[in-house]
């Protein structure tokens, strides 16, 4: 029995389906940082955004390492896993909060009000699974 590989359009849906992913991040020692998460995915822009208190451990990760800062982005299906890995900024302007919380309300739900809130982005450099949206 063969299974036919998932279409573009199956592919980019992956990435709008609601579940659970999981952030990796550098503490500073170097010792992998994992947490869950709810991430969204603009693939045609390559960022992957992170709403969070701007007091949590994967903020303050990402803020010590400064520019560069690594990190990626997981989530799995059954058979169905896609990484993305690239270089994390946190940013904490109004705009691009608001922006984060947009798109995860049209992925989860919407999110309560925060006033600490930021927003990790990453921009996307490598993707890993079999499940690749589209442009990668």
């Amino acid at each position: 029995m063969t299974v036919d590989a998932p279409s573009p359009a199956e592919n980019d849906e992956f990435w709008r389906e609601r579940r659970v992913c999981f952030l990796t991040t550098s503490r500073p020692d170097g010792s992998p940082h994992l947490v869950p998460v709810g991430v969204t995915f603009d693939p045609a822009a390559g960022i992957a955004r992170i709403i969070s208190s701007a007091g949590s451990k994967k903020v303050r990760n990402v803020r010590s390492a400064g520019a560069g800062a690594k990190a990626a982005v997981s989530q799995v299906d059954g058979r169905r896993w896609c990484t993305l890995e690239g270089t994390a900024v946190v940013k904490d302007d109004a705009e691009s909060v608001a922006e984060a919380e947009r798109r995860y309300a049209e992925r989860y739900r919407q999110p309560r009000p925060n006033p600490e809130r930021v927003v990790i982005e990453i921009t996307v450099a490598r993707v890993l699974g079999n499940v690749r949206p589209s442009g990668w």
